[in-house]
């Protein structure tokens, strides 16, 4: 089942390239994966008849308990034939159905293709999660298939309502998953559902479910979707909105049905909801006059009764279900493909136009005729069988019970109002509409559709072998008697009766609608689409006023909303919870007094610093007594890498101020200052006070004890900081430096981003740049610029330590596995000399010392980083493993060598390379714009 998944995955890959080779026929070519995977289903029909169901599992996620589960019982198999048959017809009637100019057809074919695999992935899923993952991605392909035309503003909105209502029901779903995933220990429907909770915690649980297979099925109140989504081509409302997608929440419905029927509100919502979107949608059908909207609507309405039939919770009404299941797919299928053919040989869908297209279209007629009679249900179709199988299932069952069959009954009457109506408005002839004359009809076109009707008259006829393979899943519902089988004639029954009074009648109501021309008439006062767009648009219009009271463009007041809900909830948390530890301890020596009394006296004086700069250093200077606080609790890495880090930022913050003004703005007004040293007072309150609980309250053995041993067996080192980061918490350390490359990025993108090297002087006169290298040099490419502004002590400084810095740098990434350094801390050394030598000589003299683009650094760093990685798992090992060389060389002597020191290597190369990029664009960048501007400033006085 997997290897189907994953075949659907690789042919919407090459999709595009074989439409671009060969056109529309290339579809036939990409129907292959969906007419296998019917093929496969086929060849295992005796194993699900015999209630064995094919299982497949794989491991996905070991470390969380994750593994791709999969299960196709009967139900499951059921959805895979049709996913599979009907999809592979439709793409062979798409060859024909698309034009080759069409420059949409490409992603067509990947897109529906990769929604196949979705829908195949979803029916076939045991895990609830995995289930998730495919439903989400049923939604996502539907979007791009709905939107197939982004220049039609109607397929663009109907997409994104299509997105926004099936994603939001989803998460609801997502939501009740987790809570029956959680309560059972296991994400695996066939054991969750040996394990379910009860009372009101399940009632909760399915109601959100439940949430998400309505809004997927289109089922009130979530049914106005549906005919919007009309907006597509129509080979995609063929599959995905008759047989497919909108099968996913009557698929979860059953599924989940046979442990679930016999809660109150699941069985509630399912029959109320069902028969109401059965009668509107049915309503809505009779008045329409584009044909595939009328089909549209009777799609909304039959799903309705899908669910009433299904939620009913008893086994003969389960029976009748997936037996509908199966005959709505075929005709419905079929219906539409039909409305696509009129279309492309009439050019029009309105019934108002169409006339006499039976006579000059027999053929077609004939197919569009078997399917509507099973929509109708007349024998001898499938419809016929299903419907009379749910009639007989509600004849049996309580008071309740008999109420909804009046419902069904008057349903079905609608239903073959609006099939009358179909046939009638595309085949028959009108009095006073001049006969269509229709293009030529293919036979290849008509080949689809034809052979899905005529499925749907051979599942009629062959009733009792259907009712063989799917009894096994209606056998897990209980009984009330000897149990119903599926059959064409089971004599003149109670149910036949109400068969025959359906039809007669919605004949007559369509005969009294034909006669009196009443559609205009069945408009209901509002519909569900226009209430979607008033609460859509009342929610825009909140977002804007919510956004201009709170969005004022003011930092300060952002800032205190953040700070406000800080001291609140988990302030209030912190004096709601259980009483404080009380083995309070100051400090462990008086020197961390000393040091905690400079990080208050700097922090509480940069609050009320008047100058940036004199803010910045005192900020730097409560960093600089952290780091003192590390030293004193035995963490000389933390303090290393502390105060390098502080050191970056005070540098990085010199080149930022530069082009800031001096002094801060004027202070608030007194009453204003008094709020802000309130939340600030209490925000420290707070923080100081989770520290204090979180660091108290610790029951369980920190995880870190064991850190020191598994640091010398498992990562060959003696520096338990620097194993941790790239052997033990490996993964982490990962993530971060991923983190750190988009930072990169982003700051060079904000700033400035040029393609020429930085050292050109686009813009300033040749005679200036001609003085700029004249001078003492005592760095490579002299001081550049206003040798006014530059020190010549700084200057020799530099020259003197610069190299000697680097050589640290590499000593402090070669030594950090068993001493204080690593990757990190390196890199912070050398990104520092490489900012020493650019206050000292310029820009000119950065790119001087360091030539290469920060962008390679970065992705070199990231290639060496992940490399290192992908070398184990290639090797045998796992990703990210470490192998440990003890190695005897001449001279040297023993070497010890571990192999995450090429992971540190890439940790370095990228923190260069962040620091770097961070010189370039604030400090270098900045100098050549500001000398441009001087420049242009002397030449316009000259002028």
């Amino acid at each position: 089942m997997l290897v189907l998944v994953a075949v659907h995955a690789l042919a919407a890959v090459v999709a595009p390239a074989l439409v671009r080779r060969w056109g529309p026929r290339a579809l036939y070519l990409v129907a292959l994966p969906p007419a296998v995977t019917l093929g496969w289903a086929l060849t295992h029909t005796a194993q699900v008849r015999g209630g064995d169901p094919v299982v497949e599992t794989v491991p996905w996620v070991p470390q969380l308990g994750l593994e791709i589960a999969l299960r196709m019982g009967t139900l499951s198999w059921l959805m895979v034939l049709l996913v599979g048959g009907v999809g592979a017809l439709v793409l062979a009637y798409s060859a024909r159905y698309f034009s080759a100019g069409d420059p949409g057809l490409g992603r067509f074919a990947a897109v529906f293709v990769a929604f196949g695999g979705a829908m195949l992935g979803l029916v076939v899923s045991d895990d609830l999660l995995l289930l998730y993952v495919f439903w989400e991605l049923t939604t996502v392909f539907s979007y791009l298939l709905i939107g197939y035309d982004p220049a039609k503003r109607s397929a663009r909105r109907a997409a994104m309502q299509a997105l926004l209502v099936t994603t939001l029901g989803g998460l609801a779903m997502l939501a009740g998953f987790i809570m029956l995933g959680q309560h059972a220990g296991t994400y695996r429907w066939s054991e969750v559902a040996q394990n379910l909770p009860d009372g009101g915690y399940l009632a909760v649980a399915l109601v959100l479910v439940l949430l998400g297979a309505l809004s997927k099925s289109a089922i009130f109140p979530f049914s106005f979707w549906l005919p919007g989504a009309m907006a597509a081509p129509t080979p995609v409302s063929a599959y995905l909105h008759a047989a497919a997608m909108v099968k996913a929440g009557v698929f979860l419905v059953a599924l989940m049905g046979p442990a679930v029927a016999g809660v109150a509100s699941w069985r509630t919502m399912l029959l109320v909801g069902g028969l109401i979107t059965m009668f509107l949608g049915a309503w809505a059908a009779l008045r329409q006059v584009d044909l595939k909207l009328l089909l549209a609507y009777g799609t909304v309405s039959q799903l309705g009764l899908l669910m009433v039939v299904l939620g009913a919770g008893t086994r003969d009404t389960a029976l009748a279900g997936v037996a509908m299941v199966l005959a709505h797919a075929l005709f419905k299928a079929t219906l539409f493909l039909v409305v696509g053919i009129v279309d492309h040989v009439t050019g029009t869908r309105d019934l108002r136009e169409l006339s006499g297209l039976g006579r000059r279209l027999p053929a077609l007629a004939v197919v569009a005729t078997l399917a509507a009679a099973s929509m109708g249900g007349l024998p001898p179709m499938a419809g016929f069988v299903a419907k009379e199988a749910a009639f007989e299932g509600f004849l049996h069952g309580s008071g309740a019970d008999r109420i909804v069959l009046v419902g069904l009954v008057l349903g079905s009457a609608l239903t073959v109002a609006y099939t009358l109506r179909f046939l009638w408005g595309a085949f028959a002839a009108k009095p006073g509409v001049a006969p269509t004359e229709p293009g030529r009809l293919d036979w290849a076109f008509l080949t689809p559709p034809a052979l899905l009707a005529v499925a749907g008259l051979a599942t009629g006829v062959l009733a009792p072998a259907i009712d063989q393979v799917l009894a096994p899943h209606a056998d897990q519902y209980p009984s009330t008697g000897e149990g119903y089988h599926l059959a064409l004639w089971h004599g003149p029954t109670l149910a036949l009766g109400l068969s025959v009074l359906a039809v007669a009648g919605g004949a007559g109501l369509f005969y009294l609608v034909y006669r009196y021309r009443l559609h205009p008439a069945l408009r209901l006062p509002f519909d569900g689409a226009s209430v979607y767009q008033r609460v859509n648009s009342g929610v825009d219009r909140l977002a804007v006023e919510l956004t201009g009271a709170t969005q004022r463009g003011s930092l300060p007041f952002y800032l205190g909303v953040i700070l406000v809900v800080l001291v609140v909830l988990p302030g209030g948390a912190l004096l709601a919870g259980s009483p404080w530890p009380t083995n309070f301890k100051l400090w462990d020596t008086p020197l961390q007094a000393v040091a905690a009394a400079v990080i208050i006296v700097a922090a509480i004086s940069a609050a009320r610093a008047l100058r940036r700069l004199t803010a910045m250093i005192l900020v730097g200077v409560a960093g600089y007594g952290t780091a003192l606080l590390f030293i004193l609790h035995g963490a000389p890495d933390l303090a290393l890498t502390q105060f390098l880090v502080e050191t970056v930022t005070i540098a990085m913050f010199v080149l930022v101020l530069r082009r800031l003004p001096a002094k801060f703005s004027e202070r608030p007004i007194r009453a204003s200052r008094r709020g802000r040293i309130a939340i600030g007072v209490a925000v420290g309150a707070v923080t100081a006070g989770m520290a204090y609980v979180a660091a108290a309250s610790r029951q369980a053995i920190p995880i870190s004890v064991d850190f020191p041993g598994e640091a010398v067996s498992y990562g060959g080192g003696k520096n338990v900081v620097n194993v941790t980061l790239v052997d033990i918490r490996a993964w982490d350390t990962m993530g971060e430096i991923a983190v750190l490359v988009v930072a990169a990025t982003g700051v060079a993108s904000l700033i400035f981003r040029r393609t020429r090297e930085l050292d050109q002087r686009k813009g300033i006169p040749h005679a200036r740049a001609a003085a700029e290298s004249a001078g003492p040099r005592w760095l490579r490419t002299g001081a550049g610029g206003d040798l006014r502004r530059r020190s010549i002590i700084l200057q020799v400084v530099t020259r003197l330590l610069f190299h000697a810095i680097a050589l640290f740098s590499v000593y402090l990434l070669f030594s950090g596995h068993n001493a204080p350094g690593g990757g990190f801390a390196a890199g912070l050394v050398a990104g520092l000399a490489l900012a020493v030598r650019y206050l000292a000589g310029g820009r000119k003299e950065l790119n001087a010392a360091a030539p290469v683009d920060a962008g390679a650094l970065l992705g070199a760093g990231l290639f060496i980083a992940v490399g290192t990685g992908l070398t184990a798992l290639l090797l045998g090992g796992e990703f990210l493993q470490t192998a440990v060389l003890d190695l005897y060389v001449p001279v040297l002597g023993k070497v010890h060598f571990v192999t995450s020191v090429f992971f540190d290597v890439g940790v370095y190369l990228i923190v260069v390379g962040l620091v770097l990029d961070i010189l370039r664009s604030l400090g270098a960048e900045m100098d050549r714009q500001s000398e441009a501007e001087q420049a242009d400033s002397r030449t316009k006085e000259l002028v």
